[in-house]
Protein backbone atom coordinates (compact mmCIF):
# COMPACT_ATOMS: atom_id res chain seq x y z
CA UNK A 1 0.00 0.00 0.00
CA UNK A 2 1.26 3.97 -0.93
CA UNK A 3 2.31 5.94 1.77
CA UNK A 4 -0.81 8.15 0.34
CA UNK A 5 -3.27 5.45 1.04
CA UNK A 6 -1.84 4.93 4.41
CA UNK A 7 -2.01 8.75 5.39
CA UNK A 8 -5.33 8.42 4.19
CA UNK A 9 -6.22 6.19 6.54
CA UNK A 10 -4.10 7.57 9.37
CA UNK A 11 -6.24 10.88 9.02
CA UNK A 12 -8.97 8.73 8.79
CA UNK A 13 -8.10 7.24 12.14
CA UNK A 14 -7.45 10.88 13.25
CA UNK A 15 -11.40 11.93 12.45
CA UNK A 16 -13.01 8.97 14.64
CA UNK A 17 -10.20 9.91 17.80
CA UNK A 18 -11.76 13.62 17.01
CA UNK A 19 -15.43 12.94 17.20
CA UNK A 20 -15.19 9.81 20.09
CA UNK A 21 -13.22 12.59 22.02
CA UNK A 22 -15.64 15.49 21.24
CA UNK A 23 -18.73 12.91 22.12
CA UNK A 24 -17.32 11.92 25.88
CA UNK A 25 -19.20 14.94 27.86
CA UNK A 26 -22.52 13.47 26.27
CA UNK A 27 -21.59 10.36 26.47
CA UNK A 28 -20.39 10.19 29.95
CA UNK A 29 -24.34 12.60 30.94
CA UNK A 30 -26.54 9.64 31.01
CA UNK A 31 -29.39 11.47 30.89
CA UNK A 32 -27.98 13.19 27.50
CA UNK A 33 -26.69 10.37 26.12
CA UNK A 34 -29.81 7.99 26.49
CA UNK A 35 -32.32 10.64 25.78
CA UNK A 36 -33.30 12.16 22.16
CA UNK A 37 -30.75 14.74 22.21
CA UNK A 38 -32.62 17.17 21.44
CA UNK A 39 -31.39 20.11 23.68
CA UNK A 40 -27.98 19.01 24.31
CA UNK A 41 -25.74 22.17 25.10
CA UNK A 42 -23.52 23.13 22.51
CA UNK A 43 -19.80 21.60 24.44
CA UNK A 44 -17.32 24.78 26.37
CA UNK A 45 -13.93 25.19 26.37
CA UNK A 46 -11.71 22.44 25.71
CA UNK A 47 -14.47 19.65 23.90
CA UNK A 48 -16.18 22.63 22.00
CA UNK A 49 -12.77 23.27 20.76
CA UNK A 50 -12.10 19.56 19.58
CA UNK A 51 -15.60 19.37 18.35
CA UNK A 52 -14.87 22.35 16.16
CA UNK A 53 -11.29 20.87 15.06
CA UNK A 54 -13.19 17.62 14.46
CA UNK A 55 -15.73 19.87 12.33
CA UNK A 56 -13.35 20.92 10.46
CA UNK A 57 -11.34 17.80 9.63
CA UNK A 58 -14.47 16.32 8.28
CA UNK A 59 -14.97 19.15 6.35
CA UNK A 60 -11.33 18.76 4.84
CA UNK A 61 -10.98 15.02 4.69
CA UNK A 62 -13.53 14.30 1.64
CA UNK A 63 -10.78 16.58 0.07
CA UNK A 64 -8.17 14.80 0.99
CA UNK A 65 -9.52 11.51 0.21
CA UNK A 66 -10.35 11.99 -3.31
CA UNK A 67 -7.42 13.34 -4.64
CA UNK A 68 -5.62 10.79 -2.64
CA UNK A 69 -7.87 7.83 -4.48
CA UNK A 70 -7.88 9.78 -8.03
CA UNK A 71 -3.79 9.83 -7.78
CA UNK A 72 -3.80 6.03 -6.59
CA UNK A 73 -6.07 4.57 -9.05
CA UNK A 74 -4.63 6.64 -12.28
CA UNK A 75 -1.45 5.82 -11.80
CA UNK A 76 -0.14 9.29 -10.21
CA UNK A 77 1.00 8.53 -6.91
CA UNK A 78 4.77 9.07 -6.78
CA UNK A 79 6.81 10.77 -3.97
CA UNK A 80 4.80 14.26 -4.57
CA UNK A 81 1.65 13.00 -3.68
CA UNK A 82 3.37 11.17 -0.30
CA UNK A 83 4.93 13.82 0.75
CA UNK A 84 2.02 15.70 0.18
CA UNK A 85 0.21 13.32 2.20
CA UNK A 86 2.60 13.44 4.46
CA UNK A 87 2.44 17.10 5.50
CA UNK A 88 -1.83 16.79 5.30
CA UNK A 89 -1.40 14.23 8.03
CA UNK A 90 1.04 16.15 9.83
CA UNK A 91 -0.81 19.49 9.67
CA UNK A 92 -4.09 17.84 11.16
CA UNK A 93 -2.69 16.73 13.74
CA UNK A 94 -0.83 19.77 15.04
CA UNK A 95 -4.29 21.90 13.85
CA UNK A 96 -6.16 19.20 16.37
CA UNK A 97 -3.64 19.60 18.96
CA UNK A 98 -3.09 23.70 18.53
CA UNK A 99 -6.78 23.85 18.44
CA UNK A 100 -7.26 22.14 21.37
CA UNK A 101 -4.97 23.86 22.73
CA UNK A 102 -6.55 27.29 22.04
CA UNK A 103 -3.72 28.73 19.77
CA UNK A 104 -5.51 31.02 17.45
CA UNK A 105 -2.45 31.78 15.12
CA UNK A 106 -1.02 28.22 14.82
CA UNK A 107 -4.36 26.93 14.29
CA UNK A 108 -4.57 28.75 11.03
CA UNK A 109 -1.50 27.90 10.37
CA UNK A 110 -1.13 24.16 10.78
CA UNK A 111 -5.11 24.78 8.71
CA UNK A 112 -2.95 26.54 5.52
CA UNK A 113 -0.20 23.66 5.61
CA UNK A 114 -2.50 20.71 5.70
CA UNK A 115 -4.18 22.71 2.40
CA UNK A 116 -1.22 22.87 1.16
CA UNK A 117 -0.58 19.42 1.28
CA UNK A 118 -3.89 18.56 -0.91
CA UNK A 119 -2.89 20.91 -3.33
CA UNK A 120 0.74 18.71 -3.22
CA UNK A 121 -1.67 15.86 -3.91
CA UNK A 122 -3.36 17.08 -6.35
CA UNK A 123 -0.50 18.69 -8.37
CA UNK A 124 -0.05 15.48 -9.35
CA UNK A 125 -2.92 14.91 -11.41
CA UNK A 126 -2.10 17.53 -13.66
Amino acid sequence: MTVDLWMLIASTALCWVLIMTAALPVATDVKLGLGNRDDIPEPEGMFGRISRASNNLKENLPMFAVVVLVAHVSGSADATSALGAQIFFGARVAHALIYTAGIPGLRTLSYAVSLGGIAMVASTLL
